[in-house]
């Protein structure tokens, strides 16, 4: 899991995405674009790429993994990760009292 903050709101996020994408042919490239709004919002120029970059994806600009199915995608591993745990605490419980009536002495 994660441990990062997010520093920015998803406002800020979308804004400075526009921002580049209806900006860059002002620009030389999408790179200088990139460095001319991301020292506005005070990110790091990799940090908006990668805001970039999914942005296109989620628009069907590129392929890739939208973040919604990402993030669906991700809480089912967890879940999954979390039933398999439960299942092997079962299964040796299971195990485990299986044994204890084994061990108990027969009564008639």
């Amino acid at each position: 899991m994660s441990k990062t903050t997010n520093k920015y709101s998803p406002e800020v996020r979308e804004r400075a995405v526009r921002m580049v994408l209806d900006y860059q042919a002002q620009h030389d490239s999408r790179w200088s674009a990139i460095l001319s709004v991301s020292s506005k919002i005070g990110c790091a120029a990799q940090t908006l790429n990668e805001w970039i970059k999914k942005a296109v994806v989620d628009r069907g600009g590129r392929a890739g993994l939208p973040t919604e199915v990402a993030e669906k995608l991700k809480a089912l591993e967890r879940e999954n990760r979390e039933l398999r745990q439960a299942n092997e605490i079962l299964r040796k419980a299971s195990a485990y009292i299986a044994q204890a009536e084994l061990d108990r002495p027969f009564k008639r």
